[in-house]
């Protein structure tokens, strides 16, 4: 049985599934209460699917990119538990739980969040077939929404585009003839998907410790940023 965090967007996210899919889930808009949510959230969500603590076997955690506090509550929730529970943790990247919501086939996949400060972070992907782990066609990366559009232009591929980075900046995107945008609940990764692809990973044993678990930093913390900002005004 496996245990799935998201915290990574504005929305917080636990699900618990195993063999049989998903057992039970839970997702709060959390105002980016993030701390405050996730445990009575695990602790419902268990209730939910008739299990006990130690009937769950790893804890899949979206490691981001996304929001920076978001990521480290649900990181040091999962190394938490799996230090306590002694099982593994599986690390999973935010945009690859994302992609999963295209639910396509045989087509690119774009999944972008929203980064702030006039970026996004996105990533490309060839689906393998509803609910299996998506092939990155490039690594995640953080850039400006136009460069992005520009790379898909260059490509001149049908393309589907999931997520807030897409919808944010829909306009930038929708010139592109062969671009496809998907909204509604494809916006945000979802803590189902974070089980799915955790099942992926564990039957890989691509499970690991939690003191190895690192976030997905692709660039400085807003509040590093805001001070090294201020300190060079001075």
């Amino acid at each position: 049985m496996i245990l799935g965090i998201e915290t990574s967007v504005e929305h917080v996210g636990v699900a618990l599934g195993d063999h049989r899919g998903i057992r039970a889930h839970a997702l709060v808009a959390s105002d980016r209460r993030h701390a405050e949510s996730l445990t009575p959230m695990i602790q419902f969500v268990v209730r939910q699917a008739e299990a006990t603590m130690s009937d769950i076997s790893a804890v899949a955690v979206d490691i981001g990119p996304g929001l920076f506090t978001g990521m480290r509550v649900g990181i040091a929730t999962a190394q938490s538990l799996a230090w306590a529970l002694d099982i593994p943790v599986v690390p999973v990247c935010s945009l690859d739980a994302l992609a999963l919501n295209a639910n396509t086939e045989d087509i690119t996949v774009a999944a972008a969040l929203d980064a702030r400060r006039g970026e996004v972070y996105w990533a490309l992907y060839r689906m393998n077939g509803n609910g299996q782990e998506p092939q990155r066609i490039t690594e995640p990366v953080v850039s400006s929404p136009e460069d992005m559009a520009i790379h898909l232009a260059d490509r001149a591929e049908d393309v589907v585009c999931v997520g807030t980075g897409i919808t944010r900046y829909e306009e930038t995107f929708s010139a592109n003839p062969w671009v496809r945008v998907l909204g509604g609940e494809t916006q945000f990764p979802s803590a189902t998907a974070v089980v799915s692809l955790g099942t992926a990973a564990l039957i890989d044993d691509r499970g690991i410790a939690p003191h190895a678990v690192e976030p997905m930093y692709l660039r400085a913390p807003d509040a590093e940023i805001n001070w090294k900002t201020r300190e060079g005004a001075r």
